[in-house]
């Protein structure tokens, strides 16, 4: 069994482009109860090329997943990652289901950085997924809370072995499957 990833800002995040001019709401009431940060979702377009079936669109692709899986954690949103996989990824599950977790309890990762580490395509014997990715990161100190409400335990830097099986479907890269490890980082 895996344990989930740390939280991390995995990459140089877009502002979105957002617009100065917006009217404020006045600091209206309509505020989550959630004690989750108000993070940024990751931005597709950090991860050039994630749309197209390529060597590069598929690593990439692997990147923002794995962004996506730290965003849940920080968040506990799982709504964008749930669209880009498939019922036959156990981790993917797995890990959506402590995000979901962390909503309904209001708990969050505090933040953290990621440091890419390894970004390369691995060769298979098996014809199951048209592209596997290996990807490592590692994510700095941060706390992660617990899901029987226990204190939150104070995680060290933390290296993160990811590897994908994906497809490419309808336009788009799917997880069809997954591995993921997690080690105290040196």
């Amino acid at each position: 069994m895996t344990t989930p990833p740390p939280s991390i800002d995995i990459s140089g995040s877009s502002d979105g482009g957002g617009d100065d001019g917006a009217a404020s709401d006045g600091g209206g009431d309509d505020a989550s109860s959630s004690a989750a940060p108000e993070v940024p979702a990751p931005d597709p377009a950090d991860y050039p090329g994630m749309d197209e079936n390529t060597e590069e669109g598929a690593q990439q692709f692997t990147r923002y997943f794995f962004a996506l899986i730290i965003w849940g954690y920080e968040t506990g949103d799982s709504s964008i990652i749930e669209e880009l996989y498939l019922d036959t990824c156990s981790v993917c599950e797995a890990n959506v289901e402590s995000m979901r977790k962390y909503d309904e309890l209001g708990v969050a990762w505090t933040p953290v950085e990621v440091d890419d580490v390894v970004l390369e395509t691995m060769e298979s014997d098996s014809s199951e997924y048209q592209r596997m990715v290996h990807y490592e990161a590692t994510v700095s100190e941060h706390d992660e809370p617990q899901l029987d409400g226990s204190e939150p335990i104070a995680m060290p830097s933390t290296h993160y072995k990811l590897q994908l099986g994906i497809d490419w479907k309808d336009g788009a890269w799917v997880v069809g499957g997954a591995a993921l490890e997690v080690d105290t980082a040196s």
